[in-house]
């Protein structure tokens, strides 16, 4: 058994928010996270380090490594010591959790020196998501754009997905990230159900191609529902961006950009309490570091 390994998956921003639906599709962007784990003889034990953000909870990590260790029968065998790593700001909507899932996933797989299909790694992340409890529908579309990069539309609810574009080329995208954290977990899930009907219209948007029609829409949509402030995507779309709105249940709000736009949104949200981001989107795979 190799006994010890690091993978490294990226982030993702909405295109739509599968709440209401139990469907979605988001987006891969260069955003990073970082996992090393190593086994060890102590059943059962995980001892995390977040490296990036010391205050958050393990327990994300420790039932992902868990729900590894049970897909191979080993939980009564083995723990672990897991350490990550991350630029992706945390509950801020910006997919920390499912690339925190997915980089712990691959490493504990690849430390165990195992074979799985890339989806089995996504869904034994999303087992441990669940059960740590920081999602709601186990945000399958979020993680298999962390995973696979590019737009990738699913069906959260039966785990599959649904539809993949490969972009042509990667704009650059910014986030907005307001300072105040919203856990996924908090937020008012009857409110998001009841807008069901115009989130399937933005779905399908998606799903015919119009991705970034398609992420305004929900970030609108979902923006009135939870009761956030529409200006910062109707600036960022006013100053030239393909599309801008709401990432997961906020409060980061993302816009999709041609490079040259990047310095006058920037000016437009300077303004604002909170920081701003800039990455492109990721077209790369989640990979064991060697």
């Amino acid at each position: 058994m190799r006994g010890k390994a690091e993978a490294i998956t990226h982030g993702a921003a909405t295109i739509i928010n599968a709440i209401a639906t139990g469907k979605g599709a988001a987006i891969g962007v260069d955003l990073w996270t970082k996992a090393t784990v190593s086994i060890n003889e102590d059943p059962g034990v995980v001892h995390v380090k977040i490296l990036s953000d010391s205050s958050e909870n393990p327990l994300l990590a420790q039932k992902t490594v868990m729900s590894v260790l049970k897909r191979f029968g080993l939980e009564k065998k083995y723990g672990a010591k897991v350490e990550t790593q991350s630029n992706i700001p945390v509950a801020r909507g910006m997919k920390s959790s499912s690339a925190a899932a997915n980089a712990i996933a691959l490493a504990t797989t690849a430390a165990l020196e195992r074979n799985l299909d890339d989806v089995d790694v996504v869904k034994l992340g999303i087992d441990g998501a669940l059960e740590a409890k920081v999602t709601i529908t186990g945000a399958f579309d979020d993680a298999c754009a962390s995973f696979f990069g590019g737009v990738v539309i699913t069906d959260n609810l039966e785990r599959r997905i649904v539809k993949r574009f490969e972009l042509p080329e990667a704009p650059a995208v910014l986030f907005y990230v307001p300072t105040k954290k919203t856990y996924t977990a908090e937020t008012d899930v009857q409110r998001m159900k009841e807008i069901a009907p115009i989130v399937k219209i933005a779905y399908n948007e998606a799903l015919s191609g119009n991705y970034w029609a398609a992420l305004t829409m929900n970030g609108l949509i979902y923006s009135l529902a939870l009761g956030y402030d529409l200006s910062p995507s109707v600036e960022a779309i006013t100053a030239g961006a393909y599309a801008s709105g709401l990432s997961g249940t906020g409060p980061a709000v993302t816009a999709i950009l041609p490079e040259d736009k990047i310095d006058l949104i920037k000016d437009v949200w300077r303004s604002r309490e909170g920081e701003i981001l800039e990455a492109h989107i990721n077209k790369e795979k989640a990979k064991v570091v060697d």
